[in-house]
């Protein structure tokens, strides 16, 4: 039976932040996981480069039993419509699931109030302190670092979807830690600077 990760995305999402991910866990996991959508309906949603998904879920019937959820960056974060994702990502907080966000998606983490007592990053530390004003009290634990994984929760800024995909596929335990850094040394440095992963 394979683990369910579910990738929220919003319209205009960053399509590339959830490709890299993705086609990592297909390709060094994918006997033990399922990549899942869920939104805010099951309408099709597109991101910022035009790529139409219809969502497997939406937030009523997303199911229980997953492994990670990932939230996706993009340009509806700070839409009013995103705050129903926050009773999502607090049960998955408490449960000590995986919990990932990427570029605005990290900063609504820390709208949520789960960034408080781990280490963590985001664009900007002032933007996320700005936006999320009360729920957030960790500012001490920023961290300036393309991302940053601490217990079960990843963050990344916008320009870090390999650093991102790397420490969630760490926290997935996917494959071996070698494995999962020769996947990202090839994908990062390139044909001709790394040597082909062996998978």
């Amino acid at each position: 039976m394979k683990k369910t990760i579910l990738f929220v995305i919003l319209p205009q999402y960053a399509d590339w932040e959830a490709a890299y991910l993705a086609s990592a866990i297909a390709m060094l996991a994918g006997e033990n996981y399922e990549i899942k959508t869920a939104s805010l309906s099951q309408d099709a949603v597109t991101s910022i480069g035009g790529f139409r998904v219809l969502p497997d879920y939406d937030l009523k019937s997303v199911p229980s039993d997953y492994e990670a959820l990932i939230l996706i960056g993009g340009m509806a974060w700070r839409d009013e419509n995103a705050q129903q994702i926050k009773p999502l990502v607090t049960d998955c907080f408490r449960k000590g699931k995986v919990l990932g966000g990427i570029c605005d998606a990290s900063a609504f983490l820390g709208t949520a109030g789960v960034l408080n007592d781990v280490f963590h990053t985001s664009n900007d530390r002032n933007d996320l302190k700005q936006w999320a004003g009360s729920a957030y009290t960790g500012e001490e634990k920023f961290t300036a670092k393309q991302a940053v994984r601490d217990q079960n929760v990843i963050t990344a800024n916008g320009t870090a979807p390999m650093e991102f995909a790397k420490e969630v596929l760490l926290a997935l335990h996917a494959a071996s830690e070698e494995k999962i850094a020769d996947w990202y040394s090839f994908h990062k440095l390139g044909f001709y600077t790394a040597p082909m992963p062996k998978m």
